[in-house]
């Protein structure tokens, strides 16, 4: 099958490119170049302020010179690839100096590209869309473009492996089934693609700078967060979904209050509109060492949840004897 390049006149919305570059000329060119090509742009010209956007928007790449006036470019590698909320982001480093040890220090940083200047305009876009479709081929889910896969069991590990507390929120949403037959898979791959949305703005509004959002698949999704966000989190989630849902239905059913569908034999049932459950997996109150024990788990809690009648949250407190 071929894979289509990136082409982000193909977008709803542009991916955003993070370039840190300390030289202004050079900042200014590759500003210009990529917006050319279709994709948003920002320059900061220092590691510092590059780490701090992108852990706070998360960039879908970075293009990184090496020598910049305090972190050097490859520290700005580490705590990135240290970070579970922007581990997956590709990216390019560039550099002036062509030293073998240089590249292979790079590499070694995982680094996904390296060019040295100068550079050729059309190998750097090439580079670039092929980084995209690296990502998007391997670690991103095609409907939400967030992280899925393998990139949530190595977020869920690198928490395991700390001594720091954390709190996972599990959650989907109510009566999903219903609504897809209701109105098709088109406008429930909305709603799902909605939630997300609903998902990134609560987690940047009432989460930490870190916290990692993760699409499971399906209707799925994932946050990894520290306890004391736990209750304005799922407080945030339930009243932010709750408003911005109600573009998925009908005046009819909205006003209604329910959704009306066939079961296998064809009789009418009637459900409530698409709510979310939220279930909380811990280790403030006992120790969780193992994936399976966070799957089993997050199970458990989100059917606590999900025995509501109507959006909920649900945050497990057992004790080591529990």
């Amino acid at each position: 099958m071929d894979v289509v390049a990136f082409d982000p006149a193909f977008e709803a919305t542009p991916p955003t490119i993070l370039v840190v570059e300390d030289d202004q000329v050079l900042g200014g060119l590759l500003r210009n170049m990529l917006e050319i090509e279709g994709y948003s742009v920002v320059v900061v010209p220092s590691g510092e302020e590059g780490l701090s956007f992108a852990l706070r928007e998360v960039p879908q790449l970075l293009l990184l010179d090496i020598m910049l006036p305090g972190i050097d470019g490859f520290e700005v590698v580490e705590q990135l690839r240290n970070t579970a909320k922007t581990a997956h982001i590709p990216v390019v480093m560039l550099s002036a100096r062509h030293d073998t040890a240089d590249k292979v220090r790079a590499f070694a940083s995982d680094v996904d590209d390296y060019l040295t200047k100068p550079f050729h305009h059309d190998e750097l876009i090439a580079r670039i869309r092929t980084q995209f479709r690296h990502v998007r081929e391997s670690l991103l889910s095609p409907l939400t473009g967030l992280p899925s896969g393998l990139r949530i069991e190595r977020a869920i590990r690198h928490q395991l492996q700390s001594s720091a507390f954390w709190s996972i929120l599990y959650l989907d949403i109510n009566t999903f089934k219903a609504y897809n037959d209701v109105y098709g898979f088109l406008s429930g791959n909305e709603l799902i693609r909605l939630l997300a949305r609903v998902i990134t703005d609560c987690v940047r509004s009432e989460g930490n700078t870190n916290d990692f959002v993760g699409h499971i698949g399906g209707d799925d999704f994932v946050i990894i967060t520290t306890p004391d966000k736990v209750d304005r989190l799922c407080r945030a989630l339930i009243e932010f979904w709750q408003v911005e849902s109600r573009v998925a239905y009908t005046t009819e059913d909205l006003q209604r209050g329910t959704l009306s569908a066939h079961d296998r034999q064809g009789q009418i049932q009637v459900h409530p509109l698409c709510g979310i459950s939220i279930g909380v997996v811990t280790n403030l109150h006992r120790p969780i060492t193992t994936m399976e024990e966070v799957s089993r788990v997050a199970a458990q809690v989100k059917a606590k949840a999900k025995s509501a009648s109507s959006s909920s949250y649900y945050v497990d407190q057992r004790g080591s004897a529990g």
